[in-house]
């Protein structure tokens, strides 16, 4: 079965809805004039009882007209659009007098109704609505007046009334069902548009954008977050590319290199410190290959940043100066003074596998852009309501203007001016996705040949 458009079924819910308030309105309209039909109806009865009461005498057990030629003359002996029919009957239902537009027929007493009690009843093939009022004499029925008057021209008016409604009740709603799709499918067509742009969406095409609706409403904030999606998208797939180039590039150099050094070694003999010197340095490519592969995959397993955490408590000293350890030939080769600012004992609560890895990747940076016989400070502190470290160089520095891009994978400042100074571009990227994982802030300053400050801040809620 195929289903309604989005179109259809917002007329077909708004016309469901309507439909029910259209019922409730035209029962109450048909209601209100039927009411008003019987209050009519039931005041002229009430007017002509009080009226006819008036021109009857009572007299011990009887009672009489006291102007019966008079009374037959009237209107009763003709037939009205509403006729009032009007009969007299003694104590024991036998008639003592009608309206002459009864002609031979007669009003039938029920006494299943009580006495001034409005009901409705037939004469013949007539509805008529009739009223029993008893006439008393010293406490004591004499008699009853009957009266009762033609339902007709208020059936009619009820059946016209009932007919135009039924009538008009699914016109209308076929109006309305037309009016609402119509109206339906001018508002949702920036819908239309957003399907026309998704359907145009490719990888290779990720330039068009959904055109925003003149009236700010859900439409309009409906087609700017897909906008600001399709942006972010399009950043992370340009993003993804680059990286793929640049891993692709970074991947080939090393290759490249061993390929060219064990083609020029079989080209002909070589003597034994030249094979030995050709193979040390095949090594050191493959051993710069294997780091670059492992960079590549840490970073691969933090790009989603779901990883699921191991909080334990840390001491971020011991941390620090285990990683000063480590790299304690390198310091003492390059002549590096390390100064290190301990207040106290300052614990954090976080993963230590990971916050390991951005405390070893910042020094390993300090270390190999540090300048020799330069100096490097660290400081440790506690700030309002965080804890801050510092790792401050004396090294080569950063370009003003290639700050913000060190994160970025694969970036080098003016890597090409220091040619002796190996690495990957990977280090700070990994550091920013494990900070961001970790909650931790991250901030660098550099100056060109002056060195490098970067401050890590661990705020005091993530360290409960």
């Amino acid at each position: 079965m195929q289903q309604f458009s989005f179109k259809n079924r917002i007329a077909f819910n708004y016309i469901v809805t309507t439909a029910l308030l259209i019922f409730v309105v035209f029962a109450v309209i048909y209601t209100i004039v039927q009411l008003s039909v019987y209050s009519h109806i039931n005041s002229d009865i009430s007017i002509e009882v009080a009226h006819h009461l008036k021109e009857i005498e009572v007299s011990n057990d009887s009672f009489h007209l006291t102007h019966e030629d008079e009374w037959k003359e009237r209107e009763h002996n003709t037939v009205d659009v509403n006729p009032v029919f009007i009969q007299f009957l003694d104590k024991n239902g036998k008639l003592i007098q009608k309206s002459p537009n009864l002609k031979k027929l007669n009003l039938i007493f029920n006494s299943h109704f009580e006495d001034n009690e409005l009901f409705d009843t037939n004469l013949l093939d007539n509805k008529i609505r009739q009223i029993q009022v008893p006439i008393i004499s010293q406490n004591k029925k004499v008699g009853y007046l009957l009266i009762a008057m033609s339902l007709e021209g208020a059936s009619v008016v009820l059946q016209n009334l009932s007919e135009i409604l039924i009538i008009a009740y699914p016109l209308i709603l076929i109006i309305l069902f037309l009016i609402a799709r119509f109206i339906a499918g001018r508002s949702i067509k920036p819908i239309s548009a957003i399907i026309a742009t998704s359907n145009i969406i490719t990888t290779d095409n990720l330039k068009s954008r959904i055109e925003l609706p003149r009236k700010k409403d859900e439409l309009h904030v409906l087609s700017k977050t897909i906008n600001n999606l399709l942006d972010r998208i399009e950043t992370a797939v340009e993003r993804e590319k680059q990286f793929t180039s640049d891993a692709s590039h970074e991947l080939r150099t090393p290759l490249t290199v061993i390929k060219g050094t064990l083609e020029v070694l079989v080209r002909k003999p070589r003597s034994p410190e030249e094979y030995q010197e050709k193979i040390n340095f095949c090594v050191a490519e493959v051993d710069r290959l294997n780091h670059l592969a492992d960079q590549l995959l840490l970073l691969a397993r933090f790009e989603n940043q779901k990883q699921s955490l191991k909080l334990n408590r840390l001491y971020l000293n011991g941390v620090i100066l285990d990683v000063l350890s480590r790299y304690s030939s390198s310091i003492k080769a390059k002549e590096i003074q390390i100064v290190t600012n301990f207040s106290q004992d300052f614990y954090i609560k976080t993963d230590t596998y990971l916050f390991s890895i951005i405390i070893n990747n910042l020094i390993s940076n300090a270390v190999k852009y540090s300048n020799t016989s330069s100096k490097l400070t660290i400081n440790i502190s506690k700030g309002i309501n965080k804890i801050e470290c510092s790792i401050v160089d004396s090294g080569i520095g950063i370009d003003s203007k290639d700050v913000e891009k060190v994160f970025n994978s694969f970036f080098r400042s003016d890597s090409t001016d220091h040619p002796e100074i190996k690495g990957t571009g990977l280090g700070l990227s990994i550091v920013k996705k494990l900070c961001a994982l970790l909650a931790v802030d991250i901030h660098i300053s550099s100056q060109k040949d002056i060195g490098t400050s970067v401050i890590l801040s661990l705020y005091e809620e993530d360290l409960k």
